[in-house]
């Protein structure tokens, strides 16, 4: 029948839920399916991580083996050395002393770019010695350092520094002290402030090898006559000479690395492949990965944060063989190797153009050089090379850019909806206290767990362990303190701003203060959280780190001016979300990559002690953390988080009620735990990862980027962009937040008192002004701060933290504690506080991480003291101190003038 539909047999499910779990496992399989291939990428060539090209050839024809080679004054410093005359098997060895220097500017250049010039002479014949670059930002003994060193006759204990003095076209050599023993085939890095030497030969006929380690410290004195040499642990390992030496960072701290190198035994020369690091804080050895092959003589450099590369080396298979060498022999092998200090693993990074042996490669601005050399046996080469990274390409892909731009404009959204409820000053700062409580909770989540969260502690557990966790864990237990005592004072008065407090307590030069430590702070944090998250992202998309910061300020003042804390709230809450779900993507990924899946990572993160929750010691400087600094830092940066930041504080009026703050509150330090045991977890993961492929580590990168650098390698397409989401959500969470509780605290703490504005609307236009300018400040100084330099995004956020909130919280705790604090001793103790804080930053070692707690201390201990000094308080105290909260009015004053 024309336009009658047939009919279709119905088909009926005797077990939907045999058939809902059979679903959900091919939903399962194909989501692993197409996952697979994002962890399993080819390895890339190696060859990309290095450019080279060649600089103008030093003047000696036949190039030298063994010389000086150091940077001073923007200058290349290359001196004295060896080589054979040709034919060179007919002849002895030729010592040389010329000085050649190769400036960057200054005159001294052609058509054909900067030209060699000679520059004066060494003291005597000299090669083979140890020579160390130290530029003037480090020590007044700035210059190339000449350690050592022999010629036919005899080895030699003089060290001496050699300036470039560009006026003069000339080199100035300062004497210094002798090293304690004749020394040749050494090495020596500089670490911090201090020169060690390693190894090498002694005797005039180089017969004894020793393990010896000296160091000399540059900062002992201005005067080179003054300073000394120390000597420390010997090297564990064979004594050696000819090894290859780099300084680089471990994660931890900056270690001296000693890599193979050749002994001489009773059967012959033994090349070594064994490689040792030095810890200067313990001064103690540890056991590493082996080289893959001998590199003896080679050349080796830092590169990046965290890796060593060594750039040829003499792996011994030509030893015993330079009679039976045609010209045209290659020479030694042009394999080159890169070591990761954090993962202890080694990769071959490609092949070099001329494999020079016996010099030193050192840093000309952001280039390595690698000066002459040998590159067969008695043959030298003239020819010098610089070495750059390369441009790793980013390519982020457009259904990434799509997700990524859907969140934001998302957010912008938020915002606009918001804007229409907001018509007081109320509720653009509490949203008319009807924020639910769950809301509110994510919020303060997300406020004070930030970016720092998404990329800093991931870094910081993947390059160390566990140990900053048990910081997290103790928010749980300031939470009584908020909810049972902070939070009761801020509803009781009814503040809008934390800093009301202050002036009930004090007087109103005391709110102030607070509110304008306050408000520097949160200006200063949206910096530092803008530029540092910038720099993570620049790794994982093809934005800057400038376009980023832009794109994240621009966002967080579009929708944080218009919505108000409704929209910060919502957004901050949204964020929660993305914020957990993309790292639990994250994480499942990594142990699906790592050898042995979950179970390997495991025990990969026990074997490399990852898992380490404490250091058992009592220093307040060690670069490993001890727990007591820990505990007691953590502490003091909750208390005074939940306490003096209003940034938390106006979340605790957004509620309806007391007990739906307290609510809020919880929900916090609830999520607190397993958020941190995620990221933490991240990091462990992140680690055993890259141990099982180092190949796919970029040197390029900080150790800030590694996370966003597995996101941009290693994530399927789509959630690449989830996950940069979610950095992006983190930053703008704390960013909006910064942005709206520094408004609120500028116009209620100086725009109402001082009745700035006429009216409520005025109030309100008031708000929406500085929110905006406040967020293109923060914005303006994160362009500033961007510094690929810093070590640790997590450190920098610590410290930052430290030495604004160390005196607000003082400042609050010796208001509630005591009845008998004055606004004079609360003002000198904010004084001597912040006094305090600023030397604990600039003259001491002290770990940031107490730096809080320390300002907390310092202002009630010295502000309490003068208020014993001083005519004790007669305004009435009553709610505002833990003595007084249920007392009235004239007995809490009565109480506090007999107190």
């Amino acid at each position: 029948m024309i336009g009658h539909r047939p009919l279709r047999p119905r088909v009926r499910l005797r077990h939907p839920r045999t058939f809902t779990l059979n679903l959900l496992a091919i939903g399962i399989a194909t989501w692993v399916m197409a996952v697979s291939p994002a962890i399993s990428h080819a390895q890339p060539d190696r060859d990309e991580w290095l450019k080279w090209s060649e600089l103008p050839p030093i003047p000696n024809s036949l190039g030298v083996a063994g010389p000086f080679v150091g940077v001073h004054g923007e200058a290349l410093i290359v001196a004295g050395g060896a080589n054979f005359p040709t034919p060179v098997w007919d002849n002895d060895k030729v010592w040389h002393d010329s000085i050649y220097v190769l400036p960057r500017s200054s005159g001294i250049s052609t058509d054909d770019g900067p030209q060699w010039i000679e520059a004066g002479k060494l003291p005597r014949l000299t090669g083979y010695g140890a020579s160390v670059s130290i530029p003037s930002s480090e020590s007044a003994h700035h210059g190339v350092l000449c350690l050592g060193g022999n010629d036919s006759d005899a080895t030699f204990r003089n060290v001496y520094l050699l300036r470039w003095d560009p006026s003069s076209r000339l080199i100035e050599r300062i004497d210094f002290p002798a090293l304690p023993e004749p020394c040749v085939h050494a090495s020596a890095q500089l670490i911090g402030k201090s020169v060690y030497v390693v190894g090498g030969q002694t005797g005039s006929d180089l017969s004894t090898t020793t393990s010896h380690l000296w160091a000399l410290d540059l900062s002992q004195s201005d005067d080179p006559a003054s300073l000394v040499w120390a000597r420390l642990a010997d090297l564990p390992g064979p004594p050696r000479a000819l090894h290859v030496t780099a300084a680089q960072h471990d994660g931890y701290e900056t270690c001296l690395y000693v890599v193979s190198g050749r002994r001489q035994t009773q059967s012959g020369v033994e090349f070594l492949t064994d490689n040792w690091a030095y810890r200067p804080s313990t001064n103690a050895w540890q056991l590493k990965a082996d080289v893959p092959q001998s590199v003896m003589a080679g050349t080796a450099t830092h590169i990046g944060q965290s890796h060593i590369v060594v750039l040829g080396g003499d792996d011994g298979s030509l030893f015993g063989q330079a009679d039976q060498l045609k010209d045209d022999h290659p020479g030694f092998p042009k394999k080159t190797f890169a070591y990761h200090t954090i993962t202890d693993t080694w990769t071959e990074a490609g092949t070099s153009p001329a494999n020079h042996v016996t010099t030193t490669a050192v840093h000309w601005g952001d280039s390595v050089i690698v000066a002459s050399g040998e590159v067969r046996p008695r043959v030298r080469s003239p020819a010098v090379y610089q070495i750059e990274l390369a441009d790793a390409e980013r390519s982020f892909g457009t259904l990434n850019y799509i997700v990524l731009f859907a969140y934001l404009i998302s957010m912008l959204g938020v915002g606009v909806y918001f804007a229409r409820r907001n018509r007081t000053t109320d509720d653009y700062f509490r949203g008319g206290s009807q924020i639910p409580w769950w809301a509110a909770g994510c919020s303060i989540f997300a406020t004070m767990l930030s970016s720092v969260t998404f990329t800093g502690i991931p870094s910081k557990s993947y390059a160390q362990d566990w140990t900053y966790s048990i910081g997290n864990f103790t928010i749980p237990l300031v939470a009584f303190i908020a909810v049972y005592v902070a939070m009761p004072f801020f509803r009781r008065i009814d503040a809008t701003s934390a800093y009301e407090y202050l002036e009930k307590r004090f007087n109103r030069m005391v709110r102030w203060f607070g509110s304008l430590s306050f408000s520097l702070f949160h200006v200063f944090r949206m910096a530092v959280v803008m530029s540092l998250t910038g720099l993570a992202l620049s790794v994982a998309t093809p934005l800057t780190p400038q376009q980023a910061v832009l794109l994240m300020g621009g966002l967080s003042i579009a929708y944080c001016t218009l919505g108000g804390i409704e929209a910060v709230i919502w957004t901050d809450t949204i964020q929660t979300v993305v914020l957990l779900g993309g790292a639990l993507l994250a994480i499942v990924l990594m142990l699906m990559g790592t050898d042995g899946g979950f179970g390997g990572s495991w025990d990969h993160a026990v074997d490399a002690d990852k898992m380490r929750l404490a250091n058992l010691h009592f220093s307040p400087t060690h670069a490993q953390i001890a727990l007591w600094v820990i505990v007691v830092g953590a502490i003091g940066q909750n208390l005074s988080s939940y306490t003096a930041d209003q940034a938390v504080v106006q979340r605790y009026m957004t509620t309806a009620s007391q007990s739906l703050a307290a609510r809020s509150i919880w929900t916090n330090a609830v999520l607190t735990i397993p958020a941190t045991i995620l990221f933490f977890g991240i990091g462990t993961a992140l680690h055993g990862f890259y141990h099982s492929h180092p190949e796919r580590l970029s040197p390029a990168i900080t150790t800030d980027q590694v996370f966003p650098l597995f996101i941009a390698r290693e994530m399927p397409i789509g959630l690449a962009g989830l996950i940069v989401a979610g950095v992006f959500a983190a930053a703008q969470s704390t960013v909006s937040t910064s942005m709206n509780s520094t408004a609120t605290a500028l116009v209620t703490d100086f725009f109402r008192p001082l009745r700035l504005c006429r009216s409520e609307r005025g109030y309100l236009i008031a708000a929406r002004t500085l929110t905006f300018l406040l967020g293109v400040l923060g914005t303006l100084l994160g362009l500033v701060f961007v510094d690929p330099s810093i070590k640790s995004l997590f450190d920098t956020f610590i410290v930052v933290i430290g030495l604004f909130m160390g005196v607000l919280g003082g400042l609050f705790v010796l208001g509630g504690l005591t009845t008998r604090a004055n606004s004079i001793g609360a003002m000198v103790g904010a004084t001597i506080g912040a006094a305090t804080m600023f030397t604990l930053w600039r003259f001491t070692d002290v770990n940031g991480y107490l730096y809080t707690t320390c300002g907390i201390t310092s202002c009630f201990a010295s502000g309490y003291l003068a208020s014993l000094l001083t005519s004790p308080p007669t305004d009435s105290l009553a709610g505002l101190t833990i003595h007084t909260l249920g007392t009235s009015a004239s007995a809490a004053t009565v109480a506090s003038v007999e107190s």
